[in-house]
């Protein structure tokens, strides 16, 4: 959400800031926008001076009524009873272009940070860095047929109870996929200090509006409900347990992480990934969330980063690091770094983590604020970060980890949750 004093006094920046993010005709749009809020802001002063009116008036009426001027008291009363009607139309004015302002600002994307490159999708993303050395020579079986092979992995008994894009996961293969989470978790909690959080997988409107869900992605979701959905990402639960609160400064940064099931529509993605694990309907993830101030998100977000690398770097996954450019980035997000593991079937690297700082565009949309020991209340800035897709991770290790005998071997970090199985298959 942005703020409207901001966009009156530099509208250029908005109009500059839009359109590097692809928002067509940007300055038509900050126009819109300006002439809502002098209309709501004109509402808003006659209103309040219809109320100053009407209220001196009906002061006035008992002096004159003791004067017993009723001719006086009469004409006071009618004039009393005009500016009612002029309060109560002003007030629709204000109330109806108030909620068009707000519906279009609760509409339009995060401004880049200033080092964020330009660019129009994915080709303008810049990689910075790289790690591990991806795997030459041996099988490079696709992860579905891999399993499917292995009989552990069912597409066709998920799809004749679901439909597409779920999946089973069976005997070693579900094993290792929940040692996959578990490892994760501990990681997270034990070596970078978040805090495990349980939180609801269905939540209210207000939450998916919160971190920006809602409106702009609603055919993204699913529905539960009148009022609830399924959440996306455990980014919705954990981002809104500060939601219209003020949080005393020195209790942040809060570093919180779960690891949830995730539901998503897959709307617009027709024909991409359409078999194996990749994008499901449903899937687990560890998700990382800080909230802190805006003078620490930036070293937050490194941070934040490095401790997602630090999973791929104890499973010995060979991947790289990408900040995306304005074209890429999310909606909500103002810098984001991907994180790319090496797939050998695929011979590429592929998303399996996006890292981003949205500084105060969520904590507007949800009212949560800090205070200082001094000073006013200000905005939180919020973090998130998958840390990482769970399942993803396991299409990761069954291709990287594969071996001659159509068996996965389990990587070390994963071996003290696998009950002493050193192979899948």
């Amino acid at each position: 959400m942005h703020d409207i004093r901001a966009i009156r006094e530099n509208p250029g920046h908005f109009v500059a800031g839009w359109s590097s993010r692809g928002v067509e005709d940007a300055q038509a749009l900050v126009d819109q926008i300006l002439s809502l809020d002098t209309e709501l802001r004109a509402s808003q002063t006659a209103g309040q001076d219809a109320l100053a009116k009407r209220n001196a008036a009906s002061k006035l009426i008992g002096a004159a009524m003791g004067r017993k001027d009723m001719a006086e008291a009469d004409r006071l009363k009618a004039e009393v009873e005009t500016l009612k009607g002029d309060i109560a139309s002003h007030g629709e004015v204000e109330a109806a272009k108030g909620a068009e302002l707000r519906g279009i600002l609760a509409a339009q994307k995060n401004l880049a940070a200033d080092d964020v490159p330009d660019g129009e999708d994915e080709a303008g993303n810049v990689e910075t860095s790289r790690w591990g050395t991806p795997r030459a020579g041996g099988p490079a079986k696709d992860h579905a047929d891999l399993g499917e092979a292995m009989g552990l992995l069912d597409f066709e008994a998920a799809a004749r109870m679901s439909g597409a894009r779920f999946a089973v996961l069976k005997g070693g293969l579900a094993r290792l996929e929940r040692a996959v989470g578990q490892f994760m978790l501990d990681v997270q909690t034990t070596e970078h200090g978040y805090l495990e959080v349980n939180p609801p997988y269905l939540v209210h409107d207000k939450a998916m509006f919160g971190t920006a869900q809602l409106p702009k992605f609603f055919d993204d979701q699913f529905r539960a409900g009148d009022d609830h959905w399924l959440i996306p990402t455990a980014e919705v639960s954990l981002t809104n347990l500060v939601r219209e609160q003020i949080t005393p400064e020195e209790e942040l940064p809060l570093r919180l992480t779960a690891l949830t099931p995730c539901f998503r529509a897959e709307a617009g993605s027709a024909g991409r990934d359409t078999r194996g694990l990749i994008r499901q309907h449903q899937f687990h993830k560890v998700e990382l969330v800080s909230i802190t101030t805006p003078d620490k998100s930036d070293e937050e977000h490194e941070r934040m980063t490095t401790c997602a690398e630090a999973v791929l770097q104890k499973l010995e996954l060979p991947y790289r690091r990408m900040l995306l450019c304005k074209g890429d980035m999310g909606f909500s997000a103002k810098k984001t770094f991907d994180l790319e593991v090496w797939l050998p079937s695929q011979d590429t690297y592929r998303e399996i983590s996006s890292v981003s700082n949205c500084g105060d565009f969520q904590a507007r949309r949800m009212d949560a604020r800090f205070k200082r020991k001094e000073g006013k209340p200000e905005f939180v800035h919020t973090l998130n970060g998958s840390g990482l897709a769970v399942g993803r991770t396991l299409v990761a290790i069954m291709e990287n980890y594969q071996d001659e005998g159509g068996k996965i071997a389990v990587p070390a970090a994963l071996l003290p949750y696998m009950g002493g199985a050193t192979h899948v298959g």
